[in-house]
């Protein structure tokens, strides 16, 4: 090996030197001049909805330390996939950031069909929030803890006409966690499927459907507050602050250990230059930092927590696309 080295001309390290400058160079430069233009944040689902709450929150304030507009994009459908595949087909440099979750990026192509990319088409930049779900109902269901609603889930599905859940798309989070109740029960249950939060809620509101396992924010709490909706249950280990009447489902015998919550990111294509990607990183977790930002994300009872460094988000990404794999693989969920 030594005498390939030895034979190789000067000319040849004095390029490989050049060139190495140069991408040194040009990355520095590229880290320094972006950005140039107003950023896309793309929300996978209508306005109105929990995500949308989220990107409002705090697309004021990473404009500031970007130092350009950062544009609220709401496109709902296929479980977010139609608003993932945009980002993909935009070009590679951090100029549209998907405000997403392994809800859209993980499971979503797990069982659509038509969605064509993978969870490892995306790199995490940073996490913003971690969301508590809980499960809301019509005001008349007749159920107000686990395991009354699985007798009434029961009653219902003798009869022939089982308990409805709604989700915010096949192959959704909240899809799963229908289907998952469904299998762990042995009681049929029928999914009905939304482009986003805020639609299923107004059919939830209206009585259209009689359940809805989603994250959540004060207009729904108030909802449920004002009886306009019921919360049997929420999803969490403990009973949460602002439904602090409201049972966990692990207190009931039908469904203890069904114990799930969500968390929200932004995300770019994994192929985003480093120094994009670093200057992304920079200023979202600045903007995770900042008082105002968590104060008013805390008051829709979301908890923020503290930034991270790139590897670990990283690892937190391949993590959780291993374990929701794992969970759609043992329900036997199959692309339709």
């Amino acid at each position: 090996m030594n005498w390939l080295l030895k034979a190789r001309p000067v000319s040849t390290f004095l390029s490989a030197s050049v060139f190495a400058g140069a991408l040194l160079a040009g990355g520095s430069a590229l880290a320094q001049s972006f950005p140039s233009k107003p950023v896309s944040l793309v929300v996978p689902y209508p306005a109105g909805g929990v995500s949308d709450v989220i990107a409002r929150s705090l697309n004021n304030t990473l404009a500031k330390h970007l130092g350009q507009p950062v544009l609220v994009e709401n496109l709902g459908g296929a479980g977010g996939g139609i608003a993932a595949q945009k980002v993909l087909n935009a070009p590679a440099d951090g100029y549209m950031i998907f405000q997403g979750s392994p809800n859209e990026l993980v499971l979503s192509p797990l069982t659509n069909a038509a969605i064509k990319y993978k969870a490892e088409d995306f790199r995490l930049v940073q996490m913003i929030t971690i969301n508590p779900l809980v499960m809301l109902a019509r005001k008349d269901l007749p159920a107000s803890n686990g395991d009354e609603l699985m007798a009434y889930a029961r009653k219902t599905a003798a009869e022939g006409k089982p308990m409805t859940y709604a989700s915010v798309g096949p192959g959704s989070l909240y899809h799963l966690l229908g289907a998952h109740m469904s299998q762990l029960t042995g009681v049929p249950m029928t999914h009905v499927p939304y482009k986003g939060g805020a639609p299923a809620t107004q059919d939830l509101l209206a009585g259209q459907v009689d359940i809805f396992m989603t994250p959540y924010s004060k207009s729904q709490v108030a909802m449920v507050e004002e009886g306009k909706l019921k919360a049997p249950a929420v999803l969490s280990a403990e009973r949460q602050e602002m439904f602090s009447k409201v049972p966990t489902l692990n207190e009931s015998k039908a469904l203890k250990g069904f114990v799930f919550e969500t968390w929200a990111g932004f995300f770019v294509r994994k192929n985003t230059p480093e120094p994009v990607v670093q200057a992304l990183h920079k200023a979202l977790s600045e903007v995770a930092s900042d008082p105002a930002v968590r104060a008013a994300l805390e008051a829709q009872a979301m908890i923020v927590p503290r930034p991270l460094g790139l590897s670990a988000l990283d690892k937190l990404y391949a993590d959780n696309t291993a374990r929701y794999r794992a969970i759609a693989r043992d329900m036997h969920l199959q692309p339709q």
